[in-house]
């Protein structure tokens, strides 16, 4: 599996502070935001990593990153969005990264409190669909939400005002590689870009999208508020935390291990 970090976008809720540097490269807490998720990936085993970004600031990516040595890398990959077309416009640049592997998505303000060892490890298994993560949220009309069946999802309905669960879909998305060829056939939408969600219904139309619920916390840093919950959060308790049984299966993920 291959590991995509999305970072383009213009950061426009976070001006003036995006005026002078991309989103993804202000500090929550102690370390640049874009390094929480490539840690994500790393921690899961995937080391093949393609850094989406854009703006006035593409190059300063590179600067801070290299070739990603301050994760144990020898090879980061970027490529670069013009504009603000949507997460699946974005996505859609890495198709030639992917090369008919899947791909693990996450959204480059996606911080976590531990991992997705056995998300990736179950999607490994699933043999192909679409795999996506929930949380259990206190306003989850600032987001994705599902509507569930039981075990099954129906239906993902962006910011809804009248929510059908308390789950939010955070920015963690797994797909195979029909997932260019879908976003392909997508239209944009009311504000012109490409949205997961209408990708993520697909593959739940289709009959081939599992979840799995997240555990610990999780935040974006997309607003003020957010970034400043996201720089506590961390600095309380840590992020990207690797228990025993995780550290076993990030292992065996990474080993090709069949369970």
């Amino acid at each position: 599996m291959k590991g995509v970090v999305l970072a383009g976008g213009l950061g426009t809720r976070l001006y003036p502070l995006t005026k002078v540097t991309n989103k993804h490269l202000l500090p929550v807490y102690n370390q640049p935001m874009i390094y929480y998720p490539i840690q994500t990936l790393v921690n899961a085993g995937i080391t093949d990593i393609l850094i989406v970004t854009g703006g006035n600031s593409a190059g300063d990516f590179l600067k801070l990153l290299g070739n990603g040595k301050a994760f144990g890398l020898k090879h980061l990959n970027y490529t670069y969005q013009e504009g603000e077309g949507g997460i699946a416009e974005a996505l859609s640049l890495a198709e030639d990264f992917a090369d008919g592997d899947p791909v693990c998505v996450i959204l480059g303000d996606n911080i976590i409190e531990g991992n997705i060892c056995r998300a990736v490890r179950a999607f490994r298994h699933q043999g192909g669909g679409a795999k996506i993560l929930l949380k259990r949220v206190s306003d989850p009309q600032r987001f994705g939400v599902p509507e569930l069946d039981g075990p099954r999802i129906v239906r993902i309905e962006e910011k809804p005002k009248e929510p059908k669960s308390d789950y939010a879909v955070i920015g963690i998305y797994m797909y195979d590689a029909d997932v260019f060829n879908i976003i392909k056939t997508l239209k944009p939408s009311a504000r012109g870009e490409l949205e997961i969600t209408d990708v993520n219904n697909i593959y739940i139309e289709r009959g081939e999208m599992t979840w799995d619920e997240l555990e610990g916390w999780w935040t974006d840093a997309g607003t003020f508020d957010s970034l400043l919950r996201a720089s506590n959060l961390v600095a309380q308790t840590g992020a990207n935390k690797l228990d025993l049984g995780a550290e076993q299966a990030r292992k065996e993920v990474a080993s090709g291990v069949e369970l």
